[in-house]
C-alpha cells in the first residue's frame, strides 16, 4: 500500500489514545492524523476531517460511540468506521453495524491485529473480530440471537446507562432528552426484554455483557 492510510481516533481515554498512536504510527502503513475524546467532538469535525477511517470507542460519555457513528455517516457516508471496543458481545457488534460502522474489534485484542483489521477495512470494506463473526453466523444458522437485538439503538443506549445505575435525570442530562422520554423508553425496554425490575434489568445486562462486576 503506497500511500498511508489516515486515521482518526476516538477514545476517552488519552493513554489509550496514546498508546495505540504509537502502536499504529510504527507500523509505518497509518499515520494518526486527528485525535478526539468523545462523540460529540468528531461529530463536529467530521465535515473538515481529512481522514480515511476512525477507529471509536463505543462506550464515552456523553453521546456515546453508537450514536456518533450514526450521525457521521448521516454527514459523510463514504469515511470507514472501525469500532475499538471491551466489549465481546454480539448484540454491541449488531448495533454498531447498523449504526453504520464497516468494521468491529476488541480491545483486548487490538495489539495483535488492529493495523490488519484497518487495512481490511479499507481495501475490502468491512473486518470483524473472528471469534464474533463466528458467533454472529452460528447464531444465523441456529436461527437465534441475543434478546437485546430486539432493541433499538436508542433503547440499547438507555438499557446500558440503566444497568449501570444511572438515574432517569442523568440520563436524559447526559443523552440530551426529556426525562419523561427516558421513562417512557424505560418502560418500552422492560416490555421488550421481559423484565420487570431493575434489578433483572441488571442481571440481563450482565449475562450480556453489557456490564461487568
Amino acid at each position: 500500500m503506497g500511500n498511508k492510510i489516515r486515521v482518526a481516533l476516538v477514545d476517552d481515554h488519552s493513554a489509550v489514545r496514546a498508546g495505540f498512536r504509537l502502536l499504529l504510527e510504527s507500523s509505518g502503513e497509518v499515520e494518526v492524523v486527528a485525535e478526539m475524546d468523545d462523540g460529540e467532538a468528531i461529530n463536529q469535525q467530521i465535515g473538515t476531517l481529512q481522514a480515511d477511517l476512525i477507529v471509536m470507542d463505543l462506550s464515552m460519555r456523553g453521546m456515546g460511540g453508537l450514536e456518533a457513528i450514526k450521525r457521521v455517516r448521516l454527514k459523510n457516508d463514504r469515511i470507514k468506521i472501525l469500532v475499538f471496543t471491551m466489549h465481546d458481545n454480539v448484540a454491541f457488534v449488531d448495533q454498531a453495524l447498523e449504526a453504520g460502522a464497516n468494521g468491529y474489534i476488541t480491545k483486548s485484542n487490538a495489539a495483535n491485529v488492529l493495523v490488519e483489521a484497518i487495512k481490511q477495512v479499507i481495501t475490502q470494506g468491512s473486518w470483524i473480530e473472528p471469534k464474533l463473526k463466528e458467533q454472529m453466523t452460528l447464531n444465523k444458522d441456529l436461527g437465534v440471537g441475543s434478546v437485546l437485538s430486539n432493541l433499538s439503538r436508542r433503547e440499547f443506549q438507555i438499557f446500558g446507562r440503566l444497568a449501570q445505575g444511572l438515574s432517569a435525570q442523568a440520563i436524559a442530562d447526559e443523552l440530551s432528552l426529556s426525562v419523561k422520554t427516558v421513562a417512557n423508553y424505560q418502560t418500552q425496554i422492560k416490555d421488550k426484554l421481559g423484565v420487570h425490575t431493575t434489578a433483572d434489568l441488571v442481571k440481563l445486562a450482565l449475562a450480556n455483557g453489557v456490564i461487568q462486576m
